[in-house]
């Protein structure tokens, strides 16, 4: 069950997702490959970019991080 303090915790990993959501993505990763087909034969490349909305890498990390703080108090 939540407790005050997990629930207060929570809410304060909410507010900072939704905070940074306005701020679009994170582009990760581009990666470059040959063009499909006969542009591909001509020498011709497409390039990808791989993007991660901000607010998700704040969450994912915020809810990593209170993970981790959890296991150690547990233990402990």
């Amino acid at each position: 069950m939540l407790n005050h303090e997990d629930s207060a915790i929570l809410g304060a990993i909410t507010a900072a997702s939704s905070t940074v959501a306005g701020l679009g993505s994170v582009t990760v990763a581009t990666v470059t490959t040959t063009a499909p087909g006969i542009l591909g034969v001509l020498g011709f490349t497409t390039t990808t970019a791989v993007a991660l909305p901000a607010a998700g890498i704040v969450a994912a990390a915020g809810l990593a991080a209170y993970g981790v703080k959890k296991v150690w108090d547990h233990t402990r």
